[in-house]
C-alpha cells in the first residue's frame, strides 16, 4: 500500500449548506445538535449528504466504531457499534465496498472476513497502540514458551498476530471464548493476549489460569482509581461505567464495567440521571445522542488513532477509492479461521458485563 500521507491532507470541495441538504440531513442533526455547533453544522452537513450519496453510486457501506466522533457515527454509519459487532456485520455486509471508519486493524479483520470485497480505510496511519505492542514473531515465541496451551487473541491486533492465534475474543466476550477454549482443550489455563489489563480482569472472571502479555490501550491505560474516586466525591449521584481495557482498580472502584455496547445498553435500560463513561471521548458522546435524559459527565481521554478518521476523508476515500487495505491470502486464511471461530460463538445471554464483585478480589495473571 502507498504511503497517503499528502493524498489524506488533500481538502475537500466545499459544498453548500442548501435547502436541501437541510432537509436530507435534518434527522442526523436532530440527533448531533447537542454535540455539534451550528456553524460546525454549516460545513459538516454538506459532506455528510455526500457522503451518503456516493455511497449509494458506489455501492458502499461504512462500518462506524463506537469511538467514532457523533457526526461520523450517526450521520454516515451503516453499522455502528463495537468491534464485535462491526466483525459480525462485516460478514454480513453484501456491498462491493466496505469502508472503515475505525483503526487499522478493523479494515484488515474486515478484509479477512470479506476476502472478495474492497474495503478502504481514510487514513492508513489510523493504527492502535495495542495492536502495535505484539508481532506474529511474538506469538510464535509465547507458544514455544507454552507448548499445548491454547492462544485467545484480542480482536484489537494485526492479521499477522489472529493468523498464530486459536480463536479471538472482544471485551464483550473475552470470559465465554477463555472458558469455552479451556473446555474445548481440555486445560486450566490459557494465554489471553496482548491487552494486559483485560487479562488482568478476565482473571478475576473465572477459575481458568490466565497467562498474559505486557500490552496497554493508551486511552484506556491513563485512568487511574484516584481520578475515579476524585469525581464520586464531587457526584456522589453519577453511575460509573468503566471498560475492562482499565487497570483492574478502576474497575474496583466503579459502579459498572463491560464492553462499549454493555455500557451502551446499560445506558439505555437503566436511563441513570447522571453518567460517567471511563472510555474514549466520542464513546460518550454517541450514546448521550441516545440518551438525552441521562446527564453524562466528561472523564475521558481521547483516542488519537480514531480522531485520524474524519468526515472529509472518509468522502475523499469513497470518491477515489482509498486507501485499499489488503492481507496476503496465506495469512488472511488462518486469521479467518481464529475470528471465525469467535463469531461461530452463541451470544451471551445478557451483554456482557463484569462482576464487580468478583472483580474486587485478586487473581494473578502470569505475566510473560
Amino acid at each position: 500500500m502507498a504511503d497517503g500521507t499528502a493524498l489524506a491532507q488533500t481538502p475537500a470541495p466545499a459544498f453548500a449548506f442548501t435547502d436541501e441538504v437541510e432537509a436530507l440531513t435534518a434527522p442526523v442533526w436532530a440527533k448531533v445538535r447537542d454535540k455539534v455547533t451550528p456553524i460546525e453544522w454549516r460545513f459538516q452537513a454538506p459532506l455528510i449528504a455526500e457522503i451518503n450519496r456516493l455511497k449509494r453510486e458506489k455501492d458502499a457501506v461504512i462500518l462506524a466504531h463506537n469511538y467514532m466522533t457523533p457526526e461520523i457515527f450517526h450521520g454516515v454509519g451503516d453499522y455502528v457499534g463495537d468491534s464485535l459487532g462491526l466483525a459480525r456485520e462485516a460478514q454480513k455486509a453484501d456491498a462491493k465496498v466496505i469502508v472503515q471508519a475505525g483503526v487499522h486493524f478493523m479494515a484488515e479483520t474486515s478484509k479477512i472476513l470479506c476476502p472478495d470485497q474492497t474495503v478502504l480505510i481514510p487514513d492508513l496511519k489510523a493504527g492502535c497502540s495495542l495492536a502495535s505492542s505484539i508481532t506474529g514473531a511474538d506469538v510464535r515465541l509465547i507458544k514455544q514458551r507454552y507448548p499445548g496451551l491454547p492462544v485467545v487473541t484480542y480482536v484489537n491486533t494485526t492479521a499477522e498476530v489472529k493468523a498464530e492465534t486459536d480463536v479471538c475474543c472482544t471485551s464483550a466476550n473475552a470470559v465465554q471464548v477463555v472458558e469455552h477454549v479451556a473446555r474445548e482443550w481440555g486445560v486450566d489455563r490459557v494465554i489471553l493476549i496482548p491487552d494486559e489489563f483485560l487479562a488482568r480482569n478476565v482473571a478475576r472472571q473465572t477459575s481458568v489460569g490466565i497467562v498474559a502479555w505486557k500490552g496497554r490501550c493508551e486511552v484506556h491505560e491513563r485512568f487511574t482509581a484516584a481520578d475515579i474516586l476524585e469525581m464520586k466525591a464531587a457526584w456522589p449521584d453519577a453511575e460509573v461505567l468503566a471498560h475492562p481495557e482499565c487497570p483492574a482498580e478502576v474497575l474496583e472502584v466503579s459502579d459498572f464495567a463491560g464492553s462499549t455496547a454493555a455500557m451502551a445498553d446499560y445506558v439505555a435500560k437503566r436511563k441513570p440521571a447522571r453518567v460517567m463513561l471511563i472510555t474514549e471521548c466520542s464513546m460518550a458522546d454517541n450514546v448521550a445522542c441516545e440518551a438525552p435524559e441521562t446527564e453524562f459527565l466528561r472523564p475521558c481521554n481521547l483516542c488519537p488513532h480514531m480522531k485520524r478518521i474524519t468526515l472529509q476523508n472518509i468522502y475523499e476515500s469513497l470518491r477515489d477509492g482509498r486507501f485499499e487495505v489488503s492481507v496476503d491470502p496465506a495469512v488472511a486464511e488462518r486469521a479467518r479461521a481464529a475470528v471465525q471461530r469467535m463469531i461461530d460463538l452463541p451470544p451471551p445471554d445478557r451483554p456482557a458485563r463484569y462482576d464487580l464483585v468478583r472483580a474486587r478480589h485478586h487473581v494473578d495473571v502470569e505475566l510473560i
